[in-house]
């Protein structure tokens, strides 16, 4: 190998350590978790969290109302209310998933309301068999027919906003009688979207909004992106521009890439 060939080697290692994924300390899954839940890393670099975020809040399986221009989320207290349904009771425990995101989630002004008229996230608990159903239902058969056909997914939400990225409301999906797993996987991940994270990242292994993962927690690295999402520097409507622009410092003054403490 001549010298100018090895130099050029070792340049390509440099940039390929570079790509290499930055994310730290390893941990089991927090208590409470399911058995079998995957453990998570619990300490983030800025480039993770924004490689993260540029990803999962810009974009979407299903959108209904106007196409806004970037950042989707809510600018008001968030109602959310819980129709149970389905085979198995899992009201109680939708219920305190819904206040978990309310207690870690800094301006998140999350709360479970009893009225359903007045509620800006609707959470429907169904069962499997009547997932199809549900859907053509709420949103016409063509469209659930093409959502269906284009995703095959086992639960869902619908977010709808308005022109300038205020989510207007929105309706979650999940299914109840498949096992704890499916349930607690379909509840932290649709809430996710509900909130404003409305794409997927099928590459990125520390989110639950990965399709080829299933988690049934709220990770580490979920909440600090819900964290940056609902800080007051990002506001609904903001491109993608200008939020790759202002991340870096909203991301070192929220501390997000500090060591992560006891959970």
């Amino acid at each position: 190998m001549t010298m100018k060939r090895a130099t050029a080697a070792f340049l390509i290692l440099i940039a390929m350590a570079s790509l290499a994924p930055a994310a730290s300390n390893k941990q089991p899954a927090p208590a409470g978790s399911l058995k079998g839940a995957p453990p998570e890393y619990t300490s983030f670099t800025s480039a993770d969290y924004q490689r993260g975020f540029l990803a999962l809040a810009f974009g979407s399986d299903l959108r209904i109302g106007a196409r806004p221009r970037g950042i989707r989320r809510f600018d008001r207290p968030i109602l959310a209310h819980v129709i149970a349904g389905g085979s198995v009771a899992r009201a109680e425990a939708m219920a305190r998933i819904v206040e978990e995101y309310t207690g870690k989630v800094a301006n998140l002004r999350l709360s479970v309301t009893p009225d359903r008229q007045n509620a800006d996230i609707e959470i429907r608990l169904i069962d499997e068999k009547d997932f199809n159903a549900a859907l053509r239902a709420a949103f016409g058969v063509k469209v659930a027919r093409d959502f269906v056909k284009r995703t095959n997914p086992q639960c869902m939400t619908s977010v709808k906003s308005d022109e300038g990225g205020v989510i207007v409301r929105a309706v979650s999906f999940i299914i109840v009688d498949k096992g704890d797993e499916v349930f607690r996987d379909c509840a932290y991940h649709e809430l996710l979207h509900a909130f404003g994270l409305s794409s997927h990242d099928q590459s990125n292994r520390w989110t639950t909004l990965n399709q080829k993962r299933t988690v049934g927690y709220l990770t580490v690295y979920d909440l600090g992106l819900l964290t940056l999402l609902y800080d007051p520097a990002i506001a609904p409507g903001m491109t993608r521009a200008a939020v790759r622009t202002l991340l870096p410092g909203v991301i070192d003054r929220l501390g997000l890439t500090a060591p992560a403490g006891p959970r």
